[in-house]
């Protein structure tokens, strides 16, 4: 399994909204991201870079293996 490479906040957001995600909130110090058919929505703390258990987690949520996200990252 490849390992998840430090993300920042800023580039995570365009990665989400590259993959169709559209930003609805933020709520306190989280964002809030939301996508027409996921169980529930993406949400992280406003930080300079995410923690990778919260990269993980919403990896989980999007439906998005590791190797597509690392390839998503070169993307945007």
């Amino acid at each position: 399994m490849p390992k998840i490479p430090t993300v920042s906040t800023k580039k995570f957001c365009r990665l989400l909204e590259h993959v169709g995600c559209e930003f609805k909130r933020i709520d306190g110090d989280h964002y809030v991201y939301d996508k027409p058919g996921l169980a529930r929505p993406i949400v992280f703390p406003l930080r300079k870079d995410l923690p990778t258990f919260v990269v993980l987690n919403n990896l989980r949520t999007l439906g998005i293996s590791r190797t597509e996200f690392i390839r998503l990252l070169k993307d945007v």
